[in-house]
């Protein structure tokens, strides 16, 4: 017997509805959770490609009342998160509908927390520090890679400190997720890149974290078997609905692998990178990922092994310091076919902001399950690697 499975481990994730016209029963279930007026946070590029007013049309029809909040930025901030919950307080909201990628979704949450407990956002930084549930929260995802709707992870950037806090508790899973893979129709070519590399990433740290389980391996496998098969030609032909519903359930997949066994370096390190610069965490995480890799290589050898394998790459005649390197150059190859070009130097990093980078990064919720525990040292060598 697979000694994984003896070990005690929990699981949760929300109810989910998937397919399409999922978006669609926004209304009906807004009702049945007792909504009569709905907060719903989105953002201007959502509102655009027509997906928030589909959403608030089903809220009407079943006679809920709206009230928009549409200020969100592509890293949610802490004065939106306030200034969101200050709306939902005055409008006499009852209900959040988040409709969005990962930064209206993750600023829903960040209202729904301090609606109901009644303190500023920054001060709930960490694990399970929310006393007080949220309000009933419904999400629409229209993204392909955050997981942010299935997750019981919130990121908010402390404008102050420049650097992005990781809030993770059961409290902030939402009550719902209507996931409609019709919404991926309206992204454009380099954000289905970014967001398909972090979901990606998503499942490559669940499936090495050393809270990793037999349940969250079984997800994370799949969506990484979905993601090396799908994202590629999901950029080719981006009105294949087919390709990019293979993409959602990828998402899908990795949001319940790493929402229970947590993340890694790559997004301790992404976090802090988006803090201060203000980049696309998705692109973040597709900048720093083959290089966290090959730094964590010699604690989760098999494990990597195990991932490289679904790309169809064989190991048997390779030395370890040749499977690192196969590993390395496939990661580097896939996000460069997926139009991820940069590095971090071209994104405005200099070896200056190192230093603090790294501390910042140390410090994240997310080091702590990486398979190896870093030194602020050996996450400065990992950005300046990645210059």
């Amino acid at each position: 017997m697979n000694d994984t499975i003896l070990e005690l481990r929990k699981f949760i994730a929300p109810e989910f509805v998937f397919g399409i016209d999922a978006l669609d029963l926004t209304g009906q279930y807004a009702r049945n959770y007792g909504g009569k007026k709905a907060l719903v946070v989105t953002d201007s590029g959502v509102a655009e490609a027509g997906w928030t007013k589909k959403v608030v049309e089903s809220l009407i029809e079943k006679n809920i009342k709206v009230e928009i909040y549409s200020k969100v930025s592509q890293n949610p901030r802490e004065d939106e998160v306030m200034e969101g919950a200050e709306l939902y307080r005055t409008s006499g909201c009852n209900l959040i509908v988040a409709v969005g990628g990962g930064s209206p979704i993750d600023c829903a949450k960040g209202i729904g927390i301090v609606v109901a407990n009644s303190r500023h956002i920054l001060e709930f930084e960490g694990v399970d520090q929310i006393n007080n549930p949220i309000p009933p929260l419904i999400c629409v995802p229209t993204t392909g890679g955050t997981s942010a709707d299935v997750s019981q992870f919130s990121i908010i950037t402390d404008q102050k400190e420049k650097v992005k806090i990781s809030i993770v508790s059961k409290a902030i899973i939402p009550d719902i997720s209507l996931i409609d893979p019709q919404t991926l129709l309206t992204m454009d070519n380099y954000l289905t890149a970014c967001t398909g590399i972090d979901a990606m990433v998503h499942a490559f740290e669940a499936y090495v974290s050393n809270a990793s389980s037999a349940m969250t391996d079984m997800h994370a496998l799949k969506a990484i078997e979905i993601l090396a098969k799908y994202l590629i030609p999901s950029l080719q032909e981006p009105n294949n609905l087919e390709y990019r519903s293979q993409v959602m359930f990828a998402s899908l997949e990795a949001g319940l692998a790493f929402s229970n066994a947590s993340l890694g370096v790559v997004h301790s390190m992404a976090h802090s990178l988006g803090g201060l610069l203000d980049l696309p965490h998705g692109e973040c995480n597709a900048l720093l990922f083959n290089h966290v890799i090959n730094y964590n290589f010699s604690e989760a050898e098999e494990k990597y092994v195990n991932l490289a394998r679904i790309f169809n790459i064989d190991f048997t005649k390779m030395t370890a310091p040749e499977k690192k390197s196969a590993l390395f150059n496939l990661i580097q190859s896939f996000r460069e076919k997926a139009g991820i070009t940069d590095s971090l130097n071209t994104r405005g990093v200099k070896t200056g902001d190192i230093p603090p980078l790294a501390k910042k990064a140390l410090a994240d919720v997310c080091s702590v399950t990486n398979p190896r525990r870093p030194v602020q040292r050996d996450i400065e060598v990992i950005y300046e690697e990645a210059l």
